[in-house]
């Protein structure tokens, strides 16, 4: 089979024009084209579209990542395709790749095979330059604090204090910590400093969660940046960033329209990393999709314990939003690697490692019914070595949970392989929902029992412990007035608990909490578990080593 790069260099794509109108009705006057193939839909258009009905939400996650991979996106854009295929009007809302995976370990995020958004090279890479201007508008009020200390420091910030790190969107474990305004006193005061990778960062997360310029500036005005001498917090407002920083996100902050491969539309907006951020798609987008099409199809990065949770808790929290299904995808080799199998072994059967594996898919079900009251479907992602009596066996084992199982072929025979799964889909959407939405804690909970309700009732943890300095931070953030936030918990997706070696469900461990960060702006308290890090390194190999340009500019060994 054709590489996902090969497989999209050679798609013919309709013009982005054109997608809009005949599948959204977007007219060309409301699109600011980037090219032919890429477009962002006009803010003063969307905001006209205020009294439209909501079409139903779809929301696609998964089990707890393998090596082996479960294809999230790649469901996500084959069931649109299927659902696009079916008469349906439907639009995909996907999160923008970041360029620290694509040169790193982990590859591009706009799908595989056959059931990829397109142009593929050009999202995964620039795309339409959004999160250059997040980096820009970080990196501008990093030096506004430093420049403010320069001149006096009227704020008088205690520099030992400062929270606000600079950004970048490769991977560089090199700049983790540093040292900044080194030279003497013509370059400012030496102070310890640090990078995040551009999709951790509180301004990404402000972009994904905003509905309007307003709202954008008034919680760029809310980040806390840091402290002064006498434990008050200061804010890029009182530092006059709020402005200028808005500036440098406004035209961002409009939705990217592209196509799939089987010509639905798709909003590709806002970051991924569900496991050291919130992870979600914009609400920008998600609601423009809402409004513009029947159906929706978005989602959540990682597992259901990680994307969903804060799908639910964060996003659909801050807006309003309601998934109406979640999808939750497995694949045979994840439920295997689950069980115990090593990753060279996955090719071969092993009906007892799938029962075995199906614990892990058990708690996500259980979780998405009982905590969410989110009605499940399960896409059974399919590869060519799985058998037919290991499919046959995780659609039984699904069907013992009450839930529906549908085995598709999408990565190889785009739409048309998702045909069953979207008419599950279909079907679990016209049904009444058995459950009521619910988020995982209550608002007025202190922020260490938050903590605890998403480590007792998802992790299935025993206790949750904190570093003397975590705590200390966390009752500061009480003490002026935070204690209300929803909690983003970062740390590793590969397992329920902080250990990524330990799969399937694993019950009573224990949650470490090492360092909590404030989001003000965001609107959450991070708090960053076991060894995760905001800032990844590189991979022993890199896939930047195996991506080139031909001769001729085509862009090869990207995926």
């Amino acid at each position: 089979m054709q590489s996902d790069i090969e497989i999209a260099n050679a798609a013919v794509l309709r013009p982005v024009r054109e997608v809009a109108e005949e599948t959204l009705s977007i007219a060309e006057e409301h699109l600011v084209p980037y090219g032919h193939h890429k477009a962002k839909v006009d803010i003063g258009y969307l905001s006209s579209l205020v009294d439209r009905p909501l079409g139903k939400l779809v929301l696609v996650t998964a089990i707890s990542p393998t090596p082996p991979g479960e294809g999230k996106t790649t469901t996500t854009v084959g069931l649109t395709d299927a659902l696009h295929g079916l008469g349906h009007r439907t639009v995909a809302c996907l999160r923008e790749p970041s360029m620290g995976p694509v040169f790193g370990m982990k590859g591009g995020a706009a799908g595989g095979g056959f059931s990829q958004v397109v142009p593929m090279s050009d999202i995964n890479l620039h795309f339409t330059g959004d999160f250059a201007a997040i980096a820009a508008a970080n990196n501008l009020l990093a030096a506004l604090i430093d420049n403010h200390v320069h001149h006096g420091n009227e704020l008088d910030i205690d520099v030992r204090s400062v929270t606000w790190k600079r950004v970048l969107d490769t991977n560089d474990r090199a700049l983790r910590e540093v040292v900044v305004a080194m030279g003497g006193h013509a370059n400012g005061f030496p102070r310890e400093d640090g990078f995040d990778i551009v999709v951790a960062s509180e301004l990404m997360a402000i972009f994904c969660l905003t509905e309007s310029w307003g709202d954008l500036k008034r919680r760029i005005g809310d980040i806390v940046i840091g402290y002064t001498r006498a434990m008050v917090p200061v804010t890029a407002r009182e530092l006059g960033a709020d402005g200028a920083m808005s500036v440098l996100l406004r035209d961002a902050l409009a939705p990217n329209l592209v196509q799939t491969l089987g010509g639905a539309p798709a909003f590709v907006h806002g970051g991924p990393f569900a496991n050291i951020a919130h992870g979600c798609s914009s609400v920008m987008a998600t609601r423009a999709g809402l409004r513009l099409a029947d159906i929706v199809v978005t989602e959540a990065g990682f597992g259901a314990d990680l994307g969903a949770e804060k799908f639910v808790d964060i996003k659909c929290r801050k807006s309003g939003l309601r998934p109406d299904v979640a999808v939750v995808v497995a694949t045979v080799r994840a439920l295997k690697y689950h069980g115990g199998v090593a990753l060279a072994d996955l090719g071969t059967e092993d009906i007892g490692a799938v029962e075995a594996g199906m614990a892990n898919l058990r708690r996500h079900l259980a979780n998405i019914r009982n905590v969410y009251g989110i009605p499940a479907v399960v896409a059974v992602n399919r590869f060519p070595t799985d058998t037919d009596a290991e499919v046959a066996r995780v659609v039984e084992l699904v069907a013992d949970e009450g839930v529906r199982a549908f085995p598709a072929t999408h990565f190889a025979d785009g739409g048309p392989g998702a045909t069953a799964l979207a008419e599950g889909v279909l079907a679990t959407l016209a049904e009444p929902s058995p459950y009521e939405f619910s988020f995982t804690y209550d608002d007025d909970l202190p922020l260490t029992a938050k903590v605890e309700a998403i480590a007792t009732r998802l992790y299935g943890a025993g206790q949750v412990t904190w570093e003397a300095k975590a705590r200390r931070r966390l009752q500061r953030i009480e003490k002026d007035g935070f204690g209300g936030l929803p909690v983003c918990v970062a740390k590793t997706q590969y397992s329920f608990s902080t250990d990524p070696t330990s799969l399937g469900a694993p019950s009573g461990h224990e949650l470490h909490v090492r360092e909590v960060r404030l989001s003000a702006g965001a609107g959450f308290v991070v708090v960053v578990c076991g060894d995760m890090m905001t800032m990844p390194g590189l991979p022993r190999d890199p896939s930047a080593a195996r991506i080139d340009l031909a001769e001729d500019g085509t862009i090869i060994g990207l995926s």
